[in-house]
């Protein structure tokens, strides 16, 4: 987690959180040697920031106390290996079941994403369908942006979230192609630069309707 000279302490207080899961402001204070006032200033900062969450314990007598804990969003900041563990259980797939459990596997995620995104597509006009399959990428992360020339439509996507695995199985891009064709409704889609294939961005060409 990337934090500035001030606020290491900051830093202190979510590595605490993350091995003891929940803490009280007394707790911290304590373990810090610092005051409650300043575990206060940052716990409200680390609130601000999405980072921890606050839940209110009732107590035998007095007043109910707020245990903190890490947010999702703060457990997903630190190292994770998703990417690596998707890779080696369709590499295990591929070597027990061979390479048609591969292509299964990427026709049956493309099926499951029409399913749930063809509903979205239904617009008017082929403009505001080319405008929405952008926003339904961009939500998965691909940091995507669409625009229209005189006789086509290019969506350019400049980050892959599976990138790890495209780069090892060309069905992940493939099954992109391919669920863009149907999600539009048209044929007259092709990929034209690919960031597997060491383009700048993935970049889609779509024939105007």
């Amino acid at each position: 987690m990337a934090m500035a000279k001030n606020t290491s302490t900051r830093s202190v207080i979510v590595q605490m959180l993350k091995r003891q899961k929940d803490l009280t402001v007394t707790q911290m204070a304590g373990e810090l040697g610092v005051t409650e006032m300043a575990v206060r200033r940052h716990l409200h900062a680390l609130e601000k920031d999405a980072l921890i969450e606050a839940t209110l314990v009732r107590q035998p007598m007095g007043r109910p106390l707020s245990v903190y804990r890490l947010s999702e969003e703060a457990e997903e900041q630190f190292p994770r290996n998703y990417a690596g563990l998707t890779l080696e259980f369709m590499q295990d797939f591929q070597d027990i079941a061979g390479n048609d459990v591969v292509d299964d596997l990427f026709a049956r995620r493309e099926s499951r994403l029409y399913e749930q995104y063809a509903p979205r597509m239904a617009h008017t006009t082929f403009e505001d369908q080319v405008a929405e399959l952008t926003a339904i990428v961009n939500e998965a992360g691909y940091m995507a942006e669409w625009e229209k020339t005189d006789a086509h439509y290019e969506i350019k996507e400049f980050n892959c979230p599976i990138a790890k695995v495209a780069d090892h199985y060309e069905q992940a891009c493939h099954c992109e192609l391919s669920l863009f064709k149907k999600l539009l409704g048209t044929t007259r889609v092709e990929r034209t630069e690919c960031l597997a294939k060491g383009g700048s961005c993935c970049k889609y060409r779509i024939a105007a309707e």
